[in-house]
């Protein structure tokens, strides 16, 4: 069985089933109305905790911060939904049918247990229940300012008050970067041909006549030149320009990776729980 302190402090935790399995969030405890003793626990399952089971607690421990519970992820799954924070003799006895527990000797009326430094609170509900005195003793409204503790089934060590907190969630964006790959990248050569024009001093012969006075300047008596003749053709040469090619290393080219940093915006819908007051009128003391 649980203690008192194991009650306070596997509220919020997340309860484990008899396979190993998650089966949800720890939402509150029920305690026996007459040795205040934790009978059923409620979880929190499904997405977002939209789903509430109800769970035999009698057997389950807590330890290394997680309560386990003796019932598979199964039947927590498939159990019969139950509405408020109290449960009646026909709740509990349909619960039981469910788990396989067999009917107790004596109603084991259950109440919510709540810690004053628990997280969540459920406000006790106690519907009326048309019975005995003292069945109708025992289902008398609380008195929220007030408990009367002059009822004669009145828990012997009640769970400590509860300061009326509860927790609120809300859903943000994670986000994380991760690295993919995006493109492969190689060398590849390839020729490109392009028109090049480059300017070539060319010489060429031309004829020129030159015509030289006697013995001017030779020193060859005039007298002694015989007159000769000129030839009946001179080839004249000229320069061409002449194209080639050739191969030369120009520079060397190699791959390398660096990283560029920038800014992208992202978006997403996240949810988050809003908090209202859900009032029930309680029936008059006195109609009780």
């Amino acid at each position: 069985m649980l203690s008192q302190r194991e009650v306070t402090a596997a509220i919020g935790s997340t309860a484990y089933g008899s396979g190993g399995d998650k089966l949800g969030t720890v939402e509150h405890f029920f305690v026996d109305d007459r040795t205040g003793e934790p009978t059923w626990v409620a979880v929190t399952t499904g997405l977002f905790g939209t789903r509430h089971s109800v769970v035999p607690a009698r057997e389950a421990t807590f330890a290394e911060g997680h309560l386990r519970l003796p019932v598979t992820a199964d039947a927590v799954k498939n159990a019969p939904a139950m509405a408020g924070d109290h449960l009646d003799p026909g709740e509990e006895a349909e619960l039981r049918r469910h788990y396989g527990l067999g009917e107790s000797t004596a109603p084991d009326l259950t109440a919510p247990a709540r810690s004053a430094d628990a997280d969540t609170v459920a406000v006790p509900v106690t519907p009326p229940v048309p019975a005995t005195s003292e069945t109708t003793a025992r289902h008398a409204a609380p008195d929220v300012t007030a408990p009367d503790v002059t009822a004669p089934h009145a828990a012997p060590n009640p769970a400590p008050a509860s300061d009326g907190a509860m927790v609120r969630s809300e859903e943000r964006l994670r986000v994380s970067t991760e690295l993919v790959p995006e493109r492969r990248v190689r060398v590849v050569k390839y020729v490109v041909t392009e028109e090049v024009q480059v300017t070539v001093p060319i010489r060429r012969e031309e004829i020129r006549i030159e015509e030289l006075p006697l013995g001017a300047t030779d020193g060859v008596p005039a007298g002694s030149l015989a007159a000769g003749t000129l030839p009946e053709e001179i080839v004249l040469h000229t320069e061409r320009p002449v194209i080639g090619v050739e191969v030369v290393p120009v520079e060397r080219v190699r791959l390398r990776t660096e990283l560029v940093q920038s800014q992208e915006t992202v978006s997403g819908q996240v949810r988050r729980e809003q908090v209202v007051v859900d009032q029930d009128t309680l029936p008059p003391r006195d109609a009780v």
